[in-house]
């Protein structure tokens, strides 16, 4: 890593030297007679509620109250206000359309949870509206939302954490991975390898009537307006109650017209901690290129010629050039996790171990006292909103800011989009733009559709 990248790391890991968990709370200035928390705790509201919206919603309870709820799914909403309920004793109000949330004086920050399509035009909106954000990675649908994002986080002040929890979570492994890197127990790296799995193709999906608990209109919002399809197959497990194959709900990762599918789904994990590592937080690559990849549905200048069946890519391994000659491949094959590779060693870490020989030498050679800290830039947060909340007492940006997850995000988006032009892309990290090639430049933004585009103002 270069001199001015880490100082430029430093400065940032010291903006956010945070101490425990927070107990003191300043409420927005703009807060007015509504919703009244006991001592004085901050006043969340959630948008976009199945799985994830509650996973964050419910580590969030010791910390923060809940006034509002929003989702555009009836049943979601009916089912979370009454877990909320149950948490909090105080009942939250219920909304289907989130700028009735916005609207309210009384809510400090918002978390969002919405399909990856909505993250923009909500987190924007309520930037402006005054409340701290909290948003669910990836954080964007393309590039130049990721740049529009951190315009406003600068214009208006908010703090903005994203939901790339391993920084802050996982029995603090990965902030463990990058102290080995960083305290040069594998010497000079090589090689990051980042495991982020595969993904199923889907049989044909038919168009279906909505669900009359479904507002599908507002569900798709900013994308282009097509018709709901769904098998009648329901999802098991995690994700579950749902269609196992739709465009909506749960599936929505495996469509390019929402998301980005593995690649922006578990890459927004992996490859951050892999660029956290290394140094890269405020950089990018040279190169990306598609070494070998599957495609579920026929493509022609990048686009799906097929539109009932998932259409992001079931398998890939994607060469990236990284600064100082490190080679990152980003690959469905092997195990989910990040393997590090350097002129003295190598280790592996994921959400469940942190295997190699330099992790097995810590026991005779432990890491310099405080060096976890050093990472983390204080005291690591009980979990990744205490985190968010305590970034909202020092009005100092988090541990997942807007800009290192844009740079990394750049990475996954640009390995979407050499897929699905099947070619290499040169890039240029200061410029933010592919080198001599008009047509894959053209996939770094998109247009909201008409009624959906972002209000760009309290």
């Amino acid at each position: 890593m270069s001199t001015s990248q880490q100082t430029t790391r430093r400065r940032f890991l010291q903006s956010v030297a945070f101490a425990g968990a927070a107990t003191v709370f300043s409420p927005s200035a703009n807060r007015a007679i509504g919703y009244q928390s006991p001592n004085d705790r901050p006043v969340f509201a959630t948008i976009g509620l199945r799985n994830q919206g509650w996973a964050i919603t419910s580590k969030s309870f010791q910390f923060a109250d809940f006034a509002a709820l929003a989702d555009v799914d009836a049943n979601v909403l009916a089912e979370n206000v009454e877990k909320t309920k149950k948490k909090q004793t105080k009942k939250p109000d219920a909304y289907k359309d989130y700028r009735k949330v916005l609207d309210r004086q009384d809510i400090d920050a918002v978390m969002i949870a919405t399909p990856d399509h909505w993250h923009t035009k909500v987190a924007v909106e309520a930037m402006y509206a005054g409340k701290d954000v909290y948003c669910e990675k990836p954080l964007t649908l393309t590039i130049a939302e990721g740049k529009l994002i951190e315009k406003v986080v600068k214009e208006t002040g908010r703090v903005f954490q994203v939901g790339t929890m391993q920084r802050s979570e996982s029995g603090q492994r990965f902030l463990q991975a990058v102290a080995l890197v960083k305290d040069g127990r594998i010497g000079t790296v090589k090689k990051v390898t980042c495991g982020i799995n595969g993904m199923e193709a889907s049989p044909v999906i038919p168009v279906t009537s909505v669900p009359k608990e479904l507002d599908w209109e507002f569900w798709l919002g900013p994308a282009p307006k097509v018709d709901y399809r769904a098998l009648p197959e329901i999802r098991k497990g995690y994700g579950g109650g749902v269609p196992l194959y739709s465009n909506c709900h749960y599936a929505f990762r495996n469509w390019h017209e929402y998301s980005g599918g593995k690649l922006t789904d578990w890459g927004a994990h992996h490859v951050d901690i892999a660029c956290w590592a290394i140094g890269a937080s405020d950089t990018g690559p040279s190169k990306v290129t598609p070494l070998e990849f599957s495609l579920p549905v026929k493509y022609k200048d990048g686009q799906p010629m097929v539109h009932d069946q998932y259409n992001a890519a079931t398998s890939f391994k994607i060469g990236v050039d990284m600064p100082n000659n490190v080679e990152m491949i980003i690959t469905s094959e092997g195990d989910n996790g990040i393997l590090f590779e350097g002129t003295k060693g190598r280790f592996f870490v994921n959400r469940g171990k942190i295997t190699g020989k330099p992790v097995e030498e810590l026991k005779d050679k432990p890491l310099p006292e405080g060096a976890i800290e050093e990472v983390y830039g204080g005291k690591v947060s009980a979990n990744h909103t205490a985190n968010f909340i305590e970034a909202m007492n020092s009005r100092k940006q988090p541990i997942s800011d807007v800009w290192s997850h844009n740079r990394m995000l750049e990475i996954c988006h640009l390995s979407n989009i050499a897929m699905r032009l099947d070619r290499g892309l040169k890039w240029d990290p200061v410029k933010r733009e592919i080198i001599g090639d008009d047509q894959a430049n053209a996939f770094l933004s998109r247009e909201n559709r008409k009624g959906y585009e972002i209000k760009m103002s309290s």
